[in-house]
């Protein structure tokens, strides 16, 4: 996704971590429940999980997407996909997965006590035109060839690029920047036309700097309440002059490809489903994997309830931030999918299933630690 390339970004805005095990906090969804695990990837009977995924259609559905996109993915992780969709339909007792083929195992989290970290990402929507009018005078750049070091993103704020590359001109520097952070999206140009979707093309080469991070440092935004809304937020309550002047901090910039009529894909080349697929550390995790996920609850503010649910999800997509213990859940399109995406920072218990006809796990981390 996401600009599936550029989820690197996502790293300045997934600034909490977990506090030391002594005071346990439970506030983002931590659990703390199943003793310490040594594995990264450690074998379980069964999962100590309670409930049926709450999304078995959305997964076959991803699933029926990897088969026709990616024969060899499919090819790679059918008799897991199939054993699952069989366990599926006879009702989905967590204790019951054995008696399908099914091996499960649970992830050593951040912790080593199981919490996993799960963030959000989305595709945004945004408003542009073809040309520079009115209020649209924010371009997005298709990717220039590299004649040296191409510049930062100050200087291209200011104009140090052609506008022979400009591909949109919209009516937010903002938007511009947080579609950088999801490393795609989609553009609505107002003519009528489709949406054309704007995949990730490249970057410049700078160094990435967290835009959250300075705002904790500056004392703007509390560590606690750091989100993409957060930032949002702290933007409209300032001038153009200052919102700009924050985003020169971070001296990367992301270029786009404009591709019609292409639905979201992920690294894998799969066109994504919402809340069934995720970007993961493919050293741990490789892609089609299947995932079974105890993911927290939250309140139309962002807070966690206490409550979790289940999820089966398809490992489909990448991000540089996204490493060992941490998955980035894909939530969909459009300003609703970026609200969930946005407050997205918490713990949950996550599960690999494998069928056991394709015998021990091929996981790295896994390998290692055993």
């Amino acid at each position: 996704m996401k600009g599936r390339w550029s989820k690197y970004l996502l790293s300045g805005l997934v600034i909490a971590v977990l506090a030391g095990c002594s005071s346990r906090p439970t506030d983002r969804g931590q659990q703390y429940k199943d003793g310490r695990l040594d594995n990264a990837l450690e074998y379980v009977n069964e999962p100590n999980a309670t409930g049926k995924p709450v999304n078995a259609l959305d997964y076959s559905n991803q699933v029926a997407a990897v088969q026709i996109a990616s024969s060899g993915l499919y090819g790679r992780n059918n008799t897991t996909f199939q054993a699952v969709e069989q366990w599926l339909r006879s009702g989905a007792d967590t204790r019951n997965l054995s008696q399908y083929g099914i091996s499960a195992y649970q992830m050593e989290g951040a912790d080593n006590f199981g919490n996993v970290q799960l963030t959000g990402y989305y595709t945004p929507v945004v408003q542009a035109r073809y040309t520079r009018q009115g209020e649209f005078q924010y371009p997005l750049y298709r990717m220039p060839p590299k004649r040296g070091r191409l510049p930062d993103r100050a200087s291209i704020y200011s104009g140090a690029l052609s506008d022979n590359y400009v591909v949109a001109w919209t009516n937010s520097l903002m938007d511009n920047f947080m579609m950088e952070v999801q490393g795609s999206g989609y553009v609505d140009y107002g003519d009528g036309r489709p949406f054309m979707f704007f995949g990730y093309a490249g970057k410049n080469g700078h160094a990435y700097r967290s835009i959250g991070k300075v705002l904790i440092d500056r004392g703007e935004v509390a560590r606690e309440n750091m989100s993409m809304q957060a930032i949002r937020q702290w933007a409209d309550t300032h001038s153009a002059a200052e919102v700009r002047e924050l985003l020169e901090q971070n001296p990367s910039f992301v270029f786009f490809k404009p591709e019609p009529f292409a639905p979201v894909r992920g690294a894998s080349g799969v066109p994504l489903i919402a809340k069934a697929s995720v970007a993961s550390d493919r050293s741990l995790i490789p892609a089609g994997t299947t995932l079974l996920a105890e993911v927290p609850e939250l309140n139309d503010k962002g807070k966690f309830t206490g409550k979790y649910h289940m999820r089966l999800m398809v490992a489909l997509d990448v991000g540089g931030a996204i490493k060992g213990q941490h998955f980035d859940m894909y939530q969909g399109i459009g300003t609703d999918a970026g609200h969930a995406a946005g407050f997205y920072n918490h713990y949950g218990r996550v599960w690999v299933l494998k069928s056991a006809q394709n015998g021990k796990p091929l996981f790295t981390a896994y390998s290692q630690s055993n």
